[in-house]
């Protein structure tokens, strides 16, 4: 590949630049109007505006975003994370385009974007997955039926789903009426798909996922675990590696079965397969995801490997040099998302001009951000403005960073979550590693 073309924005596209510039690789930032002064179209060696601030019109635009690739003669595209990452379609336009697109093949894509197909292929390779419907469900009587039989509380959940959207938990039948065409509307709004499917809710679960990569040549192996359970409705907020539930016989075990997952549906690239565990430690397949992750910096971090640039080998056709037993697991690393958002007021996303910045440094600190003091938050997209990953020789050390690092981070003009994480950092019951997915829920938001 000559020329990568980052079909994205904000920190993630700042990420892949510097991974490109570290390869020799050169790079076009595509960028709306809103983003004309954004960081990432200074970093990147062309950039090329794509149309107006709304999504739909710029990031989310294929036509324009192959036409970018064309003018600029860029052979190669990175989506990153959100927008097109997950799009088969894309990714489809893109092989027929003679695009090379840096993730799995629309086809495998496809397979997993439907979480209820997804759930069906898994089970039927004898992987565990929690009780609920057999696909999409087709109407309110089934929807009824089936959380009968396997007993409520149920979700109802977007097939097509991701991001924490199109999702509701329901503990009764009255529940579940009220919410059923409520879950559909959101499924449709969100993903242009209105197809649902019910799985039992596990009570108070840890959400742990595993990273895995998978050259062209049927070689995969992981990277071990994340557990993201501290999150606001369904949405990440802290991520850490390792997990406080996992020992060594877990993790490999974990470990083998997200590989089995991705030899079964015959995936390449980087992914993550997403796992509930309960409290006796059986863990069960949830999704999985097609596309670089959030809080990937954490496994980059306790390993030592640079997953962007094995993405972006793997999509040239290169083999895998890492071997399973060679990959070594040091210390431990956490990672705090930084939202423009009032935790006070349900986090109400709170775009506008940053008056004033100071990032945190220091030994173990790693900030991955794409704002600068000047720079205007649109309101246009997600409100993430940066991500603080620390790393420690164990999960105190790691935890003294972390408070340090927040306490340290100075970001003026937009209201942020910083103290409603350091809230979490100092919470007694996390600094002891006892949560799950109501934790935040649980503690409040004031």
């Amino acid at each position: 590949m000559n020329k990568i073309l980052v079909a994205n924005r904000g920190e993630i596209a700042v990420r892949i630049i510097r991974a490109c510039k570290e390869m020799n690789i050169k790079t076009v930032a595509i960028y709306s109007e809103t983003d004309k002064d954004a960081l990432h179209t200074k970093l990147a060696d062309e950039a090329i505006c794509i149309g107006p601030a709304e999504a739909s019109k710029s990031y989310l635009n294929m036509k324009n975003i192959i036409e970018a690739a064309y003018i600029t003669r860029a052979d190669t595209i990175h989506p990153g994370f959100g927008f097109l990452s997950e799009n088969a379609q894309f990714a489809k336009i893109c092989e027929e385009s003679n695009i090379k697109f840096i993730g799995p093949t629309s086809k495998v894509i496809d397979l997993l974007g439907n979480k209820s197909n997804a759930k069906e292929i898994i089970r039927k390779a004898d992987i565990p997955v929690i009780l609920g419907s057999d696909g999409s469900i087709k109407g309110l009587k089934e929807a009824q039926e089936i959380s009968k039989k396997i007993g409520y509380p149920v979700m109802l959940k977007a097939a097509a789903g991701g991001g924490g959207k199109g999702i509701r938990i329901v503990n009764s039948e009255e529940e579940l009426e009220k919410n059923y065409n409520i879950v559909k509307q959101e499924a449709k709004l969100s993903f242009n798909d209105d197809e649902i499917y019910i799985e039992k809710y596990i009570t108070k679960p840890r959400h742990v996922e595993i990273q895995i990569l998978a050259d062209e040549h049927g070689n995969v192996v992981h990277l071990g675990e994340r557990d993201c359970s501290i999150q606001r409705r369904h949405q990440k907020m802290i991520e850490e590696t390792p997990s406080t539930i996992i020992d060594d016989k877990l993790r490999n075990k974990m470990g083998e079965t997200a590989i089995k997952v991705a030899k079964t549906v015959g995936y390449t690239s980087c992914g993550t397969v997403e796992f509930l565990v309960d409290n006796d430690k059986n863990f069960y397949f949830m999704e999985m995801n097609t596309r670089i992750q959030v809080e990937h910096p954490i496994t980059e971090m306790r390993t030592g490997i640079d997953i962007v640039k094995e993405q972006i080998k793997i999509a040239a056709g290169e083999k895998l040099k890492l071997k399973q037993k060679e990959i070594e697991f040091r210390g431990n690393s956490i990672e705090c998302r930084i939202n423009a958002e009032d935790p006070s007021n349900n986090f109400m996303p709170c775009p506008g001009k940053i008056t004033g910045l100071n990032l945190p440094g220091g030994n173990g600190i790693r900030v991955d951000t794409a704002i600068y003091e000047g720079y205007t938050v649109p309101p246009n997209y997600d409100s993430m403005l940066a991500k603080i990953i620390v790393h420690g020789a164990n999960r105190n050390e790691a935890i003294s960073k972390m408070k340090r690092a927040l306490e340290e981070l100075v970001i003026e003009g937009v209201n942020t979550n910083i103290d409603f994480l350091l809230r979490i950092i100092k919470n007694p019951n996390y600094i002891r590693g006892c949560f799950d997915t109501s934790f935040i829920e649980e503690m409040g938001n004031k």
